[in-house]
């Protein structure tokens, strides 16, 4: 048992309290991105229609298949922001295996926003239609997209995924810092002094000792050891006489 009275309890760091901030940040700007995607993605399938309208490439099927994934994408990133949100909750409890877990789902979550944004900065949509058909080039695909969409929705696009990026990263390395280690180590076991009026089980006995019963009463107490003594005789009457005073028989008379 932990000693109460002894030993203080464990106080959060405050890169623990940063890092689940941060994580909760991270969480808010998935569901940004995810509505930004939504609201977006029927300009998206028109811009895409448009772009392979003139080829022999179905432009009903690349849409559609570029839409789903796009929204596919963001829906799976979202929840695993959930995911980091209730773990963040965890490690504000000082729970080690939360932690870790949060590393292992942070980790992937690292991989797939920077793979998105590695994506933006190279040509957003690439559909290979310029390695052979008829189809329209990536650079034509991106110029039809910047058309069709709010100009506003790029720049946003790729400032949110930036700045999920740097709030998980951030937030995985306070995790890892030394300072927030003892708060996620198990406490040692300590005594506990006993609780005013709380009863408590008895010692057991020493072994070869024999036991003493109980008085009901009130307790006893040993002889002093001294030898005990007969009373004194009766003294000796004068005479052997009974009283007159007394029952009994009478002396025969002497005449």
């Amino acid at each position: 048992m932990v000693d109460s009275q002894s030993t203080p309890a464990r106080q959060r760091p405050s890169i623990v309290s940063i890092s689940s901030y941060l994580l909760f940040l991270f969480l808010a700007l998935q569901v940004i991105s995810l509505i930004i995607t939504l609201s977006t993605f029927g300009k998206t399938r028109d811009a895409l229609r448009e772009a392979y309208a003139g080829s022999s490439t179905d432009g009903d099927q690349v849409a559609d298949v570029f839409v789903v994934i796009g929204i596919g994408s963001s829906i799976l990133l979202l929840l695993l922001a959930v995911v980091l949100g209730v773990l963040a909750l965890f490690n504000n409890q000082g729970r080690n295996g939360t932690r870790i877990t949060t590393w292992i789902v942070g980790g992937i979550m690292v991989c797939c926003v920077g793979g998105g944004l590695l994506s933006n900065a190279a040509g957003g949509f690439n559909t290979g239609g310029g390695t052979g058909g008829d189809g329209p080039s990536p650079e034509e695909i991106q110029r039809r997209l910047e058309e069709a969409l709010p100009s506003w929705v790029t720049p946003v696009s790729l400032l949110l995924g930036v700045l999920s990026l740097i709030a998980l990263i951030t937030a995985l390395v306070l995790l890892a810092l030394p300072k927030a280690n003892p708060f996620f180590r198990k406490p040692a076991a300590g005594w506990e002094p006993p609780t005013p009026g709380a009863s408590y089980p008895g010692h057991p006995q020493a072994p070869g000792q024999p036991g003493y019963p109980q008085a009901s009463g009130e307790p006893g107490y040993p002889s002093s050891g001294e030898p005990s003594y007969p009373p004194p005789p009766a003294a000796n009457r004068p005479d052997d006489t009974p009283p007159t005073d007394r029952p009994g028989s009478t002396p025969p008379s002497t005449s």
